[in-house]
């Protein structure tokens, strides 16, 4: 469920949330929110997993599936237990962004709970913070697979007091390569925890975990009723994370807008965002739930009579907010829930005035982007980056109807051409150059024109270059960049190269966890992967060969089976051929003692840290 869910304006045909017996201080907080009426999967999931029944939810992305399992969870969390001893509860995710979604929309429900500790656990981010968070003691954990195993191997988390397990979006988990590692953690936690299992689809492999590790689980499916707006023009740009705020400055620019609303995920990015913007010269105002009423009210008020233009705000703080000037919307961060999608489109385009939305996708939120068009049976178009020529073609025609504009005034006009006259005259400067003068002197700060220079490319124009390389360079330069012997895959056509990471047979992993692990912490697709060859100690995977940095910094910390992958470019059988000698580099320590010789140490699982 995303923030701003509930705020259907239709009237409610089912229960109130104060009548599915909630906790009081989780019913405070859903109220302080603003909502009114549960959504159909939240009432008919709430009272079984109040009343302590398994239960599986079958319901597209976007039907409020987060509140159905976070207010139960919450609401039947003993507050008097000892944190120290192990969470009560850990929630599954297949993506570092849904979990973080899902961890804030927990944070939210227990606002009205005192004591009570969150913490989300993904790849990518550092262990010292999340080490320090579980040796203080946490009652909810949420997390992906792949660092929960990783801190489940190193004896970190104790799940020996787990009393409820979530798996949401369960489909997409098993798709990801995660099936074994979610089998490892179900079988590792009690055999009376109370399990909630949300997907939207079922097949049978979902069937199965169903069948082999729930209860008697009550079986609930909910089709999302969401439908955009037919006045609103909806399209979307691919664009990697750090090209987002220049790709909103140029929309900025090329689109012709009267009020804007641009939507991110959390407070702090609203404040930094305005703040950006005004730094290029845009007037921006952030709207989060921080923001005194006073505040919201002036800022909207500005939104309403023109004085401001672009309001960057959250769900919650952008509830109840209709001010005819808005003709766009734009997703910033693409919400990961799709009813969410439709009330943020929904501020523009109302009373049957038209409307634009653009939606910002990185490479690793396709599946979101593919959910969207599917839950509400739309299609969104892809744009382009607005390129150099386009931004310098608005600019100078802006600057045009601004010298048209004042020229319009004869009294300035004829005293500012004195002063013209008298300066050319007296410096014998020709009066079109004088111009040109306080031209530059009006733009001192930030010139009119883009420079033409070599522009960053985009996700789209890396994917075209890859299928467009010159001819092949020789043997040596392709081993330097990593090119092995001219791969292409047979999916995309894109240059591939061989990685070698130290993990293989020894170590029991499957090309699916590879696939899983590495997508997930690298942002690639299914289609990004060639050949896997899995070896005793190492494995052999085909990936692009022109890997963005950022990826490979992404997948330094990346686990699987508890153990580093330390991904680097292979380099290829040694000279002379055939297997390479025993004592590579690639094994694991020996032990020391006669009895232990030739043995690959182990490593002992689920022990608690010693404090």
């Amino acid at each position: 469920m995303s923030n701003d869910e509930n705020s259907n304006p239709e009237p409610a045909q089912g229960p109130t949330f104060d009548e599915l017996g909630l906790a009081d201080g989780v019913l405070q907080a859903v109220q302080a929110m603003g909502y009114e009426a549960p959504s159909a999967i939240q009432a008919a999931t709430i009272p079984p997993l109040l009343a302590g029944r398994d239960v599986v939810g079958l319901a597209q992305t976007g039907t409020g599936k987060t509140a159905a399992f976070a207010l139960p969870v919450l609401s039947n969390l003993d507050l008097d237990a000892d944190p120290k001893d192990g969470p009560q509860a850990l929630v599954l995710a297949p993506t570092r962004e849904l979990a973080l979604q899902v961890s804030e929309a927990f944070e939210q429900y227990a606002g009205k709970l005192p004591g009570v500790r969150l913490l989300p656990i993904y790849g990518g981010q550092g262990y010292g913070p999340q080490l320090t968070a579980l040796r203080r003691g946490v009652h909810v954990v949420v997390g992906t697979p792949g660092r929960i195993m990783d801190h489940l191997d190193k004896g970190t988390l104790d799940l020996s007091r787990l009393r409820f397990l979530v798996l949401d979006e369960a489909d997409e988990m098993l798709s990801m390569g995660f099936a074994e590692d979610i089998e490892t953690i179900l079988a590792d936690t009690p055999a009376t925890k109370q399990v909630a299992l949300f997907s939207a689809t079922m097949p049978r492999q979902i069937r199965r975990l169903s069948q082999q590790y729930l209860n008697e689980p009550e079986e609930i499916t909910v089709k999302s009723k969401a439908a955009t707006n037919a006045n609103i023009t909806q399209r979307y740009l691919m664009v990697s994370y750090p090209q987002k705020v220049d790709a909103l400055t140029r929309i900025l620019e090329v689109e012709n807008f009267d009020g804007m609303i641009v939507f991110v995920r959390t407070k702090s990015e609203t404040d930094l965002l305005a703040e950006r913007l005004r730094a290029r010269g845009f007037g921006a105002a952030a709207l989060n739930g921080d923001v005194p009423q006073n505040v919201r009210e002036r800022i909207v008020g500005q939104l309403k009579d023109g004085t401001l233009d672009i309001v960057v705000a959250t769900d919650v703080a952008a509830r109840g907010l209709d001010v005819e000037r808005i003709t766009h919307v734009v997703n910033y961060d693409l919400p990961t829930d799709t009813e969410a999608y439709v009330h943020r489109i929904g501020r523009t385009g109302r009373a049957g005035r038209s409307g634009d939305a653009i939606s910002f996708v990185t490479p690793r939120e396709r599946y979101l982007l593919k959910a969207i068009e599917r839950n509400n049976r739309t299609t969104l178009a892809q744009m382009q980056w607005p390129s150099v020529d386009e931004v310098n073609a608005i600019r100078l025609a802006r600057f045009d109807d601004k010298i048209t504009e004042a020229l319009t005034s004869t009294e300035k006009i004829e005293a500012f051409r004195d002063i013209v006259n008298h300066y050319a005259r007296h410096h014998d400067v020709a009066e079109v150059d004088v111009a040109a003068a306080l031209a530059t002197v009006m733009h001192a700060d930030e010139p009119l024109l883009l420079e033409a220079e070599p522009e960053r490319p985009t996700y789209e124009d890396r994917r075209r270059d890859k299928r467009d390389r010159p001819d092949r360079p020789e043997r040596g330069e392709r081993r330097e960049r990593g090119d092995q012997g001219g791969k292409r895959s047979r999916d995309t056509g894109q240059p591939m190269a061989t990685y070698k990471i130290q993990v293989g047979k020894r170590h029991r992993v499957e090309p699916r966890q590879i696939v899983g692990a590495i997508a997930n912490e690298g942002g690639l697709r299914r289609g990004d992967f060639g050949n896997i060859s899995i070896r005793p100690d190492f494995s052999l995977v085909e990936l692009p060969a022109d890997l963005a940095p950022e990826t490979i910094a992404s997948l330094e910390n990346t686990r699987i089976s508890g153990k580093l992958i330390e991904l680097r470019l292979d380099d290829g059988p040694r000279r002379g051929g055939g297997r390479p000698p025993r004592n590579y580099d690639d094994r694991r320590p020996r032990r020391e003692d006669d009895r232990g010789a030739g043995r690959p140490e182990k490593k002992p699982r689920h022990k608690k840290p010693r404090d």
